[in-house]
């Protein structure tokens, strides 16, 4: 239970509108619903659809339905990150201001071409971006953006580390067993210290949006009072750099836990992309909620 004069503990889950859910995402969802109920808190769902080419209004609905069919509520309104993207646009301004960001005017293309040859990548599996127009002269790149040159802005890792020079880390939350499949709940926490250096320069605003994943998830975080980030330990490392950020623009830092993953048939980690089978499918085969929720240890 939560303890006098102590914040509500807040969780959320917030899965991305494109591709149907599938059990990864369902487990994840009940995951935090179940945290929350033990603790004495409450779960948020947010909708995070900064990407306009592969975000589709249809699949909010069948994310709505699916989470619904499993039992879970949420309280309204749902934050859409499509609708707050001044709240981003500032963030990134913020860090623009103090010289931590700077505009990157490469493709994907001029990245790898200008990588070849180096064997570092960052946690995602990218070529680390060899710090190509950091070093262009402020009046050179003011008459780029100004010719409405495409760039994105990319955050200066060496500066923002001599800012923010002391020791960043988060609150890593254990569970005791088997409170990941429904039992007991938090069981201790330790003091995990993040390594942001090996995401390098890391986007921070996209080339059609004002964000990037990493900008967007810490000022939602702020913002809806998030005090307990669980998510899939496939987005531990990212962790390290949200910790930056939240640093940066002066946000709280919640407490997180990065679960284990369910995995298909070949062993590796389902996925939208890999056609792994959703909720609509078993549900269209005849699995019931109730079966799920079992399934993934939440009867």
């Amino acid at each position: 239970m939560t303890s006098a004069g102590a914040p509500r503990p807040t969780f959320r889950f917030a899965p991305s509108p494109n591709g149907r859910l599938h059990l990864g995402h369902a487990y994840s969802a009940l995951l935090n619903a179940d945290l929350a109920a033990r603790t004495g808190g409450r779960v948020l769902l947010r909708i995070e659809d900064i990407d306009p080419a592969r975000s589709r209004p249809e699949l909010v609905d069948a994310i709505m339905s699916d989470l619904a069919w499993l039992g879970l509520r949420f309280e309204a309104p749902v934050r859409h990150q499509s609708q707050h993207m001044q709240a981003y646009r500032d963030a990134r301004d913020r860090l623009i201001a103090r010289g931590l960001a700077y505009p990157c005017f490469c493709t994907r293309g001029d990245v790898r071409v200008a990588s070849e040859g180096s064997v570092a990548r960052d946690p995602d599996g990218a070529p680390l971006y060899p710090g190509t127009c950091r070093g262009l002269p402020p009046e050179a790149a003011a008459a780029r953006r100004a010719a409405r040159a495409p760039h994105a802005w990319r955050l200066d890792m060496a500066r923002a580390l001599a800012t923010e020079s002391g020791t960043h880390g988060y609150a890593d939350l254990a569970l005791s067993s088997p409170a990941e499949r429904g039992g007991e709940g938090v069981s201790h926490e330790t003091f995990r210290v993040a390594d942001p250096v090996r995401w390098g320069d890391a986007v921070i605003a996209r080339r059609d949006v004002p964000t990037s994943y990493h900008l967007a998830v810490v000022v939602d975080d702020a913002h809806q009072g998030v005090t307990h980030v669980v998510r899939g330990c496939d987005l531990e490392a990212a962790t390290d750099l949200h910790v930056l950020l939240q640093a940066l623009l002066g946000l709280p830092t919640p407490r997180y836990y990065h679960h284990t993953l369910i995995l298909g048939p070949d062993g590796g980690k389902l996925a939208k992309s890999k056609a792994s089978a959703s909720l609509a499918d078993l549900r269209a085969r005849g699995d019931t909620a109730e079966a799920i929720r079992a399934t993934l240890g939440f009867a």
